[in-house]
């Protein structure tokens, strides 16, 4: 198969921290790929416009804060767990016979957050946590329904603005309520909790009821470790950093990059994943 000079990139506001450029490249040169991918500051509200401004070597984007629902209404067409969460992370760009422009969009978030847990030893879920409201929320929902979960509490500081995580929860085939922060103390007892909240914010999770060995995943990834992940691991329990997160689903967005799909396995994958996640200072489990 022979492949064009192509160019790819993350697009976010702020996004000067991002590892996706690392990791991207560090797969595309293992296959041998003459492709580029570079980070791109797009400010909120200009993702259409930024596409607009793109020509035709560009054959897919990372997306993040704050453009997941933007994506969404950017893609032609959607994958299941795009629909489900109403979030799209990653949008395929194909080009018809006349030259227009064709997006497709995925979800990758969901499948990075269960494959950092299950690294982790976590491969099923009883009650779940999900602290914080945005967009990944619905993804972390939609990967405690795949570990099983029974029930998520939803945590935020404004219930209002995050009902609409109930709507996901019944598109996920699972139980979502909705609690405020002084609400914490409140609930059962979780076996896992996934901080979708971003670095940046200061969060206590003292106050929330868990098992003796409950996992958390803290999506955020910089600073590491986070405080939350501090605070929990201080009190006896298990951190997964959302650099794992970040890493496995950057593998499936590479899938969908050079495949088409989220599920053609690429060639040497293993050699492509030790790859990439030895480019941020991860082991490949």
């Amino acid at each position: 198969m022979t492949f064009e000079i192509r160019t790819l990139a993350v697009v976010g506001h702020p996004i000067a921290h991002s590892l996706s450029p690392t990791l991207h490249q560090a797969a595309y040169d293992h296959l041998g790929l003459p492709w580029k991918y570079v980070a791109v500051d797009v400010q909120p509200g200009e993702l259409a416009g930024f596409l607009d401004s793109t020509d035709s070597s560009l054959r897919g984007l990372s997306v993040t804060m704050p453009h997941k629902v933007a994506a969404l209404e950017a893609a032609n067409r959607l994958d299941l767990l795009s629909e489900r969460t109403g979030s799209v992370n990653t949008l395929l760009c194909e080009y018809t016979e006349s030259g227009q422009r064709e997006l497709s969009g995925f979800n990758t978030d969901v499948l990075g957050i269960v494959n950092a847990l299950k690294d982790s030893g976590v491969h099923q879920a009883h009650h779940v946590a999900v602290i914080g409201g945005g967009a990944t929320a619905s993804s972390a929902i939609a990967a405690a329904s795949e570990l099983g979960a029974e029930h998520i509490s939803v945590i935020v500081r404004t219930p209002q603005k995050a009902f609409y995580l109930e709507t996901v929860g019944q598109e996920c085939g699972v139980n979502v309520t909705v609690h405020s922060l002084d609400q914490m103390s409140e609930i059962a007892s979780v076996d896992v909790a996934i901080s979708t909240l971003p670095g940046d914010v200061v969060q206590s999770l003292e106050t929330l009821p868990r098992t003796s060995r409950a996992s958390l995943l803290d999506v955020a990834y910089n600073p590491w470790p986070s405080a939350r992940g501090t605070q929990w691991s201080a009190a006896g329990g298990e951190v997964v950093s959302g650099l794992r997160m970040l890493a496995h689903q950057a593998l499936i967005q590479v899938r969908i990059f050079v495949g088409g799909s989220p599920f053609d396995v690429l060639p040497d994958e293993s050699g492509v994943k030790s790859a990439m996640f030895a480019s941020v200072g991860l082991e490949s489990l």
